[in-house]
């Protein structure tokens, strides 16, 4: 009931809106006819054509290529394997888009979230079974349906910055649409105040746990989080500005940066991540909350950048892979295991989704961090034993790699 009456309390702030456009918004995006919206389909090609038509509702100045169009196209070589230096794999073509409220000041603010997928199961799908369209729901049309809702909802709150909206692609084959962004527009990231991300943002679970990375990416960050808040969230706050995600191509331009994520599940990367999912009301608070936080910062005088402790880039390229999907939202001593994967290490030992690692050889586990610590140690052939709290019960499994 409390979180009902809190929802209630915020949406009255925001008169005219309400879950029907994000349900339409989501629901059109992570629909079958898209087929995944892998980067440079069909499917990616229609989703584009419905951002820009939402963005053309909403009253979005252009801000693509030569300001004409909504659009910023480009294209990527890709390898034929690993080692191919030479790039000679299939170029890929993909299409930013980008739209601009302009308040007529000289900074701005960038906010953005990834509308491709993994189409029928490109390369980082976890599904085992037969060839099926992967339509994204969480990831990551919510984080598109709150993109648009924010700027509706923006549209008519005074502010003392411009803002620039921008729906990227490529996310899902390494970044490609925000790290072609940074590299080409300059100008705009001289006058960016900081740049907010949304990436799976539609499940929010009974806890009302909200992770939000980069805090420690400017000092005004924290205090504002919490100020709005209100004990609305159970938030988790990460200080890196480093992340898989598109935030992490700003930060690493000295530009402050927050990504929205509201958690790991089972159906993550997989067919399953549909529409039935997701937590409309869930997407509704977190939407307005990022609304209000936007609110507050305007107000703040200067948003400082600050280099923040980042994982080692080795840490994202390991040997070996245990077949887990860590929970990122678990705030316990140990490494909470939200999914384990089909005929990998884990799985073969006996591993289950709930199972918190607390060692690995001799190795403590505080955190995701030690984990992937040792993980990177870790050669294909070599035998680990992990300890493991399941339930009430602590026991040990061999790990072959």
């Amino acid at each position: 009931m409390r979180f009902i009456f809190i929802l209630g309390c915020l949406i009255s702030a925001f008169h005219g809106f309400s879950q029907n456009q994000l349900r339409d918004d989501l629901g059109y995006l992570a629909q079958d006819e898209l087929e995944g919206r892998s980067m440079g389909s069909k499917g990616e090609i229609l989703a584009a054509n419905y951002i820009v038509k939402r963005f053309r509702e909403i009253g979005l100045t252009k801000g693509g290529t030569g300001d004409t169009t909504y659009f910023e196209f480009f294209t990527k070589k890709t390898r034929l394997h690993p080692h191919d230096n030479a790039f000679q794999g299939p170029v890929l073509s993909g299409r930013n888009i980008i739209g601009i409220l302009d308040k007529g000041f000289e900074e701005t603010i960038i906010i953005g979230a990834h509308y491709d997928h993994l189409g029928w199961g490109d390369e980082g799908s976890l599904h085992t079974g037969e060839k099926a369209i992967h339509n994204g729901a969480d990831d990551n049309a919510s984080g598109v349906a709150a993109l648009l809702f924010i700027a509706e909802s923006l549209k008519e709150i005074p502010l003392q910055t411009n803002v620039i909206f921008i729906a990227f692609t490529g996310e899902e084959k390494g970044l490609l649409g925000s790290a072609h962004y940074v590299k080409n527009h300059g100008f705009d990231l001289k006058t960016a105040r900081y740049m907010l991300n949304m990436d799976m943002v539609g499940r929010l679970n009974e806890k009302n746990q909200l992770a939000v990375n980069g805090v420690g990416t400017s000092p005004s960050f924290v205090p504002v989080l919490k100020k709005m808040n209100q004990n609305i969230f159970h938030l988790i706050l990460d200080s890196t500005g480093m992340g898989p995600s598109d935030h992490t191509s700003f930060y690493l331009d000295s530009i402050p940066v927050l990504h929205f994520f509201t958690g790991q599940h089972e159906q993550y990367h997989k067919p399953e991540d549909d529409v039935a999912l997701i937590n409309f009301e869930g997407l509704e608070l977190v939407s307005k909350y990022i609304v209000s936080i936007i609110q507050e910062l305007d107000k703040e005088r200067e948003i400082a950048y600050v280099k923040t402790r980042d994982p080692e880039q080795k840490r994202f390229s390991f040997k070996v892979t245990l077949g887990v999907i860590p929970d990122y939202l678990f705030e316990g001593e140990g490494m909470k295991i939200a999914g384990v994967k089909a005929d990998k290490p884990a799985e073969k030992a006996g591993l289950q989704k709930d199972d918190i690692i607390l060692k690995m050889g001799d190795t403590k586990i505080h955190s995701i961090r030690e984990y992937m610590e040792v993980l990177k140690t870790l050669d294909k052939g070599d035998e680990v034993e992990i300890e493991v709290l399941r339930g009430k019960n602590t026991s040990s499994f061999l790990i072959v790699f």
